[in-house]
């Protein structure tokens, strides 16, 4: 195999003379030849492996079967879900289009308060006011002995004083005593 190989090189590839080859004519004479079907070699033809077809094994068709009852249920289930999600999704929409609209209203409504609150001071001036009633003598400046102050720095504390009772003994003390009780007891559910 490798001397056929060189064979076929040695035809197929000039020759690289560097002595008197180079002048000598009958060698060029024999290589025309040679090329023009004088010594020819024979080429042998390439022997390919052969393609084997791939082979598929059967696969066993299985028949159709039943279709089971959970698989529907669970079909309807996962339908019954997209659609309520569908429809919270809408409702979520729709409410938060109420909160911008309701905030929008607070905003209107805070600034209209103020407006009205600006005019209902602009109305009533306390100075005019208090001028007026102290001129006809209706209200009076007060004086300094009607002023009292009041000390809140201590604890709040309430004392009650009332008058004694004197128990009410036999017979009345015992249904007063369960008046009283029922009384309070009556005030207690109400």
């Amino acid at each position: 195999m490798a001397t056929a190989a060189v064979r076929k090189r040695r035809y197929n590839t000039p020759r690289a003379t560097y002595d008197s080859v180079a002048y000598d004519l009958s060698y060029t004479d024999a290589a025309a030849n040679s090329l023009r079907g004088g010594e020819q070699t024979r080429t042998r033809p390439l022997v390919r492996p052969r393609d084997r077809a791939a082979v598929r094994p059967k696969a066993r068709v299985r028949e159709a079967g039943a279709v089971s009852p959970f698989a529907v249920v669970g079909f309807l289930a996962i339908g019954v879900f997209a659609v309520l999600v569908l429809l919270s999704s809408i409702q979520l929409t729709s409410l938060s289009d109420d909160i911008a609209s309701l905030k929008s209203d607070l905003s209107e409504l805070e600034e209209q308060e103020s407006y009205l609150r600006t005019q209902y001071e602009l109305a009533f001036d306390l100075a005019s006011i208090e001028t007026a009633v102290t001129s006809d003598g209706s209200m009076v400046k007060p004086q300094a002995g009607q002023i009292l102050y009041l000390d809140l720095s201590e604890p709040d504390s309430v004392v009650l004083f009332s008058e004694e009772e004197t128990p009410v003994q036999g017979l009345n003390g015992a249904l007063q005593g369960i008046k009283d009780i029922l009384g309070n007891v009556v005030e207690y559910f109400k």
